[in-house]
């Protein structure tokens, strides 16, 4: 388990249609601890997703540092997973080797990285469709394979944007649930990028409120693993910390 530092990270580009420098982040400190699963929320156009892709490494920061596991890092690297919205599934693959795909660029030989994906895929309860393609797969268990892809590489860090955002409402409750147990089983440290506050909620040990570019607020969730969309949803604690979240994020 490893942490995630970010110190005073600051995000600036050039609008060529306004003509001027537009800032998506400004002065964000933020400490991810090892094993520990953040949520980000914040209302559209706040630095979601930018925060996200800075963190990656697919954009370079303006001014700042980051940090994983006290190491500076920048530009993509295996130290950090990333889950997209989109399925993000090599269509001409099989479950299997999407799985295996990034042990293979470490060089992990075939049988070693097919013995990982078969580890991963059994906790994610895909062992059975090991050997099928991603179009012969359900909406929902391409998002799971997605997932177990990204965790097979042993990232430090796993980071998620959005990621149930394209299933329909009641698959997506049931990859929060196993997101969790798989959360629960590895204790990956995680960001999480969501717009729906329950999910945030109900995924994170901590929640951080987003408000054009800047940190707004950080609020504990001080509620029990693992946790189960039955036991929650009529829980007084569960609807008070969503109310709270839900209040900071209109008023952001």
């Amino acid at each position: 388990m490893k942490s995630l530092t970010l110190n005073q990270l600051s995000k600036t580009y050039f609008d060529p249609y306004k003509g001027t420098q537009v800032t998506a982040l400004e002065d964000i400190s933020l400490s991810v601890a090892p094993g520990e699963f953040v949520s980000v929320v914040g209302p559209s156009g706040c630095g979601k997703t930018t925060l996200l892709n800075v963190i990656a490494g697919f954009l370079p920061e303006s001014g700042g540092s980051i940090r994983v596991d006290g190491r500076p890092i920048s530009g993509p690297g295996p130290d950090r997973g990333v889950v997209f919205q989109s399925f993000a599934l090599f269509p001409w693959k099989t479950v299997l080797d999407n799985v295996g795909f990034g042990p293979k660029m470490r060089g992990v030989g075939r049988e070693a990285r097919d013995a990982i994906a078969m580890e991963y895929l059994q906790l994610a309860g895909l062992a059975h469709a090991a050997e099928r393609y991603p179009a012969e797969l359900s909406g929902g268990m391409q998002q799971r394979v997605g997932v177990v892809r990204a965790l097979a590489n042993e990232p430090d860090v796993l980071l998620m944007d959005e990621p149930f955002a394209s299933v329909d409402a009641q698959t997506r409750l049931t990859l929060q649930e196993e997101l969790i147990r798989i959360w629960l089983d590895r204790r990956t440290t995680v960001l999480f990028i969501t717009h729906d506050v329950p999910e945030a909620v109900f995924l994170a040990n901590r929640v951080v409120v987003l408000s054009k570019g800047r940190v707004m607020d950080e609020i504990a969730v001080d509620l029990q693993h693992p946790r189960k969309w039955d036991d929650l949803i009529e829980n007084d604690r569960f609807k008070s910390l969503s109310a709270r979240v839900l209040q900071r994020v209109r008023a952001a």
